[in-house]
C-alpha cells in the first residue's frame, strides 16, 4: 500500500510540473524570451536550414502572458517550418511597432499553397494572439515562402490603457 501511495504521489508530482512548464516554460525565467527562442529554435529546426534570429536591442519588460505568448507562437511556427516548409532560410524576428510586440516568422520554403488547411498548429497561434487582443496574419514571405505575423498589445496588458 505504501509503494502504490509513494507511486501516485510521484505522478501527481510530474503531472503538477508539466501543467506549471505548460503554462510558463522554465526557460522563459532562466534564459529570458530572446535567448529561449534561440536556444528553442535551433533544437527545432532541420540541419539543412538556416536559422536566424532578429530582435529588438532593448525589449521592454513584457507582461508575462505576452512573453509566454510570443514564445509559444514563435516556436509553434518554426515547427511548422521545420515539418513541412521543406526552407533553406527561417527568420524569427521580434520587434516593437508602436504599443504591440509582433512575432514573425518567416522561411524560403514551399509556401502556403502546398499547406493543408488550417490545422491545429496555426489554430492555436491565432487563439494565443486574439486572448490578449492581438492577431495573427498568414501569407506569402518576401523570401518566397511563408510569413506568420503575430501582434501582441502590449499596452492594454501593462495599465496604460
Amino acid at each position: 500500500m505504501l509503494t502504490e501511495l509513494s507511486e501516485q504521489t510521484r505522478r501527481a508530482i510530474e503531472d503538477i510540473r508539466r501543467v506549471a512548464s505548460d503554462l510558463r516554460p522554465p526557460a522563459l525565467d532562466q534564459l529570458g524570451l530572446v535567448e529561449a527562442l534561440d536556444q528553442d529554435a535551433r533544437r527545432l529546426c532541420p540541419r539543412d536550414c538556416r536559422f536566424e534570429l532578429r530582435a529588438a536591442t532593448q525589449l521592454p519588460g513584457l507582461p508575462a502572458a505576452v512573453e509566454v505568448a510570443a514564445y509559444r507562437i514563435g516556436l509553434e511556427a518554426l515547427t511548422n517550418v521545420a515539418h513541412h516548409a521543406r526552407a533553406r532560410h527561417a527568420i524569427l524576428e521580434l520587434r516593437l511597432r508602436g504599443d504591440d510586440l509582433l512575432v514573425e516568422v518567416r522561411d524560403d520554403g514551399t509556401g502556403i499553397h502546398d499547406m493543408p488547411r488550417a490545422g491545429i498548429g496555426l489554430t492555436s497561434m491565432r487563439e494565443r494572439a486574439e486572448e490578449l487582443g492581438g492577431s495573427l496574419d498568414v501569407g506569402r514571405a518576401e523570401e518566397g515562402g511563408l510569413r506568420v505575423t503575430a501582434r501582441l498589445p502590449l499596452e492594454s496588458l501593462t495599465g496604460h490603457a
